[in-house]
């Protein structure tokens, strides 16, 4: 009795760790949190080359107010990219809320799928037969030959040439959550740059002297303000102002105290230049999808 009591209860345990395993197996697989418009979870990107793709994507949704992000995941099994491709857009909700102006482009890098899933307001624009083409004929060939960057960035410049072309409201000036993302941005970057770009002149002040540091420093503003606002009265506005406030301070103050350094390499962490990412900033703006948009394969 003993004995088939044991062997009764090794097929019990036997069928529910089968159970448990078949279980596993179908799970879906997890949606990553938006912290970006590029998500490559494969390293099939090196660090500048993402930040080279996101810089173009930010730059495209604070002129447009578009949103197109980029996810690569190893596999969308047990669900299709279709399947998963509109999950994901479901959740990070781009494109603005009521315009629906968001795009997004999956590759499934070990399933050898990928989609470009589409905004309701974006169907227009970057139809299905569109957006087919563009996989076909310019991704799909890169990706055959082991070029997923180059890929990626062509199939990328195809749907922005397409989005560009298009009459979409402009993003709104007011302080509100249509905005938010490009203040973000504008915070993100352009006020880390403001800082580094400070303390960098005050350095090159105490060894070139304040003149020439001044100078050095306002340039280099300047340029950053015209690369950020595209405009040259912005850019120089903010070359004067930062030269004005360069050749009047201190430098003796905060850069030198006792002989030594008052600043160490950990005021550029948090924010500053070693950051390889937006800080968690850039978020969805509540856009709908309904499944628009073309799959393919490589």
């Amino acid at each position: 009795m003993p004995a088939k009591m044991t062997q009764t209860w090794v097929k019990i345990l036997a069928l529910a760790v089968l159970l448990l395993a078949a279980t596993l197996s179908r799970a879906e697989v997890a949606i990553p949190l938006l912290k970006s418009h590029v998500i490559d979870l494969t390293a099939t990107l090196s660090v500048s080359e993402v930040t080279q793709l996101e810089q173009k994507l930010a730059a495209f949704e604070k002129a447009k107010g578009s949103q197109v992000a980029v996810l690569i995941v190893p596999t969308t099994q047990p669900e299709t990219i279709e399947q998963y491709a509109l999950r994901v857009a479901e959740t990070w909700k781009l494109g603005r809320k009521g315009v629906d102006n968001g795009v997004l482009l999956l590759i499934a890098k070990n399933d050898r799928t990928l989609r470009i899933e589409v905004g309701y307001g974006m169907e227009g624009v970057l139809p299905d037969a569109m957006a087919k083409r563009i996989i076909a004929e310019i991704i799909v060939p890169q990706f055959k030959e082991g070029n997923f960057v180059a890929g990626i960035d062509a199939g990328i410049d195809a749907i922005l040439s397409l989005l560009k072309g298009e009459s979409l409201p402009l993003p709104s000036t007011k302080n509100g959550p249509e905005n938010s993302s490009g203040m973000h941005i504008l915070l993100d970057n352009f006020i880390p740059l403001l800082i580094g770009f400070i303390v960098l002149g005050r350095i090159l002040q105490a060894l070139l002297g304040r003149l020439v540091g001044a100078a050095i420093t306002s340039i280099g503003l300047g340029f950053i303000g015209w690369l950020f606002f595209s405009s040259i009265v912005a850019a120089i506005l903010i070359a004067v102002v930062i030269f004005l406030l360069s050749l009047f301070q201190n430098t003796g103050s905060g850069i030198y105290r006792n002989g030594r350094s008052s600043w160490s390499g950990n005021g550029f962490r948090n924010g500053g230049f070693g950051s390889g990412s937006s800080g968690g900033s850039f978020s969805g703006g509540g856009g709908g999808f309904g499944g628009g948009g073309a799959s393919g394969r490589w």
